[in-house]
């Protein structure tokens, strides 16, 4: 692994993206395909999430966190801290920041690398921003919100690049509607949606020659 991953990481995430596109090979089939550019032509909601990458016994990893199950559209699924945008964060940065606080403990010695292509959720009618960040510390002290977060899960960057790592499933979000999805396979957790488009995404840059 080259020792300034971080360093073309950030170079590379102020070049033109993947996009929806690759974001879209990780989503149902019925999923509405709304562009950047086309989000002004619905009523949204700004949200903000932070991928952040850490790193523990030399190898790199994402947390994500497991909702608890609850009457909404995205009871029980898998994340990456994040909400939505409040007044007071003034800015989208912030959000992502103040949230990844909130809801696993850390805020300290976070670098933010740049932004991924944003994320239209139609079942919600937010927008999600996502930055990505890197935890320039070895110590990965979580204090998880119980109230907000079931359990962690690390995600290794080599285990996202696994191909085998992506199979199908037919989830049911809400009684009565039952969707056909990719999803990845992560500890035996069903990562779809949202994030397993996110995650879709960033796995693109990774796969860059020399990248990681």
């Amino acid at each position: 692994m080259p020792q300034d991953f971080i360093n073309s990481l950030k170079t590379e995430l102020q070049k033109p993206l993947p996009g929806i596109d690759v974001q879209f090979e990780m989503a149902h089939i019925n999923r509405e395909k709304l562009k950047p550019e086309e989000f002004d032509t619905v009523n949204y909601r700004q949200s903000a999430v932070l991928l952040l990458i850490c790193k523990k016994n030399g190898k790199y990893y994402i947390p994500l966190t497991e909702r608890h199950v609850y009457k909404g559209a995205h009871s029980g699924q898998i994340s990456l801290p994040g909400g939505k945008f409040e007044e007071a964060d003034d800015t989208l940065e912030n959000t992502a920041l103040r949230e990844c606080d909130e809801e696993i403990g850390l805020k300290d010695n976070i670098e933010l690398l740049g932004i991924l292509t944003p994320v239209y959720i139609p079942v919600s009618g937010f927008v999600v921003n996502v930055y990505v960040g890197f935890l320039n510390s070895d110590d990965q002290d979580f204090k998880i919100n119980a109230a907000e977060v079931k359990s962690l899960i690390e995600l290794e960057l080599n285990d996202l690049l696994n191909p085998e790592l992506i199979k199908m499933t037919t989830v049911e979000p809400m009684p009565g509607l039952k969707l056909k999805t990719p999803y990845f396979d992560v500890q035996g957790k069903v990562i779809w949606g949202a994030t397993a488009m996110i995650l879709n995404e960033f796995k693109s840059l990774l796969q860059k020659k020399d990248l990681f």
